[in-house]
């Protein structure tokens, strides 16, 4: 995906700056490369470097609700030091290792409705400017895969996927905020709960599987929240079970006994997840999986959330449209 804007707060005629990613969607600790092109506005610029940010749009909680905002969750030199001429076009190729904590966009090739993107910021003699904002697509590792389709075949279903602010407590977690993949129950699951949130915290050295349980109240109870923690390695993709694995996981889930009550949520630091350990890896995803994909394939991601990313965008774009304006109102 491409998108290409004139750098106005370096002014009229200033150079353009076209950023192209790879086409194939990077992974979580993996290379994403492509390259930065680069046309020469109407007289010769010194570039001091081009800077690389990663955006995602994060949702935070407040005491009269919830908001966005795109939050930087990591910054890279692409280049620099030279001057660009009157009219050049110049090429810098970059590849960039992601975090291995970048949340997932898609899932088989559809999109969880994620706002995740690359912006290509350009310093020109002291001046800077946003430059263009490219949306990121970022599929999940075999092992993050591999869990997602086993629930799939155990029948749960994709409901939406979201970023929030915070961290969970007990955990290795690098980046400022988490992603939460909201499943709806399998029927043998139905009566217990009313949903499933997942989120992969991923390192070099494995990964780490937090679950919480939204729990259905009783006649004389309320409901709860219930968290848990699993660790798995990246290696041996497709020497496990995962099927009974990941339903071995639901039920110590449903059936742990420790409430966590409501303020134990994702990000308030207060309680541990219970930890449990599941030697190698497993699972091969099967050939034209169903499960998951037949949900998110299938409309369960609704185009709201989908509506949403694009504005999420546009709305960047806008901003710094805005901000091009002011600097030229500034100048006159």
């Amino acid at each position: 995906m491409v998108f290409k804007r004139l750098l106005g707060s370096l002014g009229v005629g200033g150079p353009t700056v076209d950023t192209v990613l790879s086409p194939a969607p990077a992974l979580p600790g993996g290379t994403l490369s492509g390259e930065i092109r680069l046309r020469g506005g109407a007289s010769d610029v010194d570039i001091e470097h081009i800077t690389l940010e990663l955006v995602a749009g994060v949702e935070a909680e407040h005491e009269d609700g919830e908001s966005e905002s795109g939050i930087v969750f990591d910054r890279f030199t692409g280049g620099g030091g030279f001057r660009l001429a009157e009219g050049e076009e110049r090429t810098v190729p970059f590849g960039i290792t992601l975090p291995w904590e970048t949340p997932v966009t898609e899932l088989y090739g559809q999109e969880l409705g994620i706002a995740l993107g690359l912006r290509t910021e350009l310093s020109v003699a002291g001046a800077r400017d946003k430059g263009d904002l490219d949306r990121l697509n970022v599929a999940p590792r075999p092992v993050q895969e591999a869990i997602l389709e086993a629930f799939g075949q155990l029948g749960f279903g994709f409901r939406s996927a979201d970023l929030e602010l915070g961290r969970i407590g007990g955990t290795g977690q690098q980046l400022p905020f988490y992603q939460e993949l909201e499943l709806t129950p399998s029927p043998a699951y139905a009566h217990a709960v009313n949903e499933i949130e997942v989120t992969f915290l991923a390192a070099p050295a494995g990964m780490e599987v937090v679950l919480e349980a939204d729990k259905r109240g009783g006649l004389f109870s309320s409901g709860d929240d219930t968290l848990t923690r699993f660790t798995v390695s990246h290696e041996g993709v497709g020497h496990q079970d995962w099927n009974a694995v990941v339903d071995g996981w639901v039920r110590q889930l449903v059936e742990h006994r420790e409430s966590y009550g409501p303020d134990a949520a994702y990000g308030h630091d207060r309680h541990e997840p219970h930890e449990r350990s599941v030697p190698g890896l497993g699972a091969g995803v099967a050939a034209g999986a169903a499960g998951l994909a037949v949900g998110v394939a299938g409309g369960l991601v609704a185009a709201e959330v989908v509506d949403e990313v694009g504005d999420f965008f546009e709305g960047d774009e806008e901003e710094g449209e805005d901000e091009a304006e002011s600097a030229e109102g500034e100048e006159e």
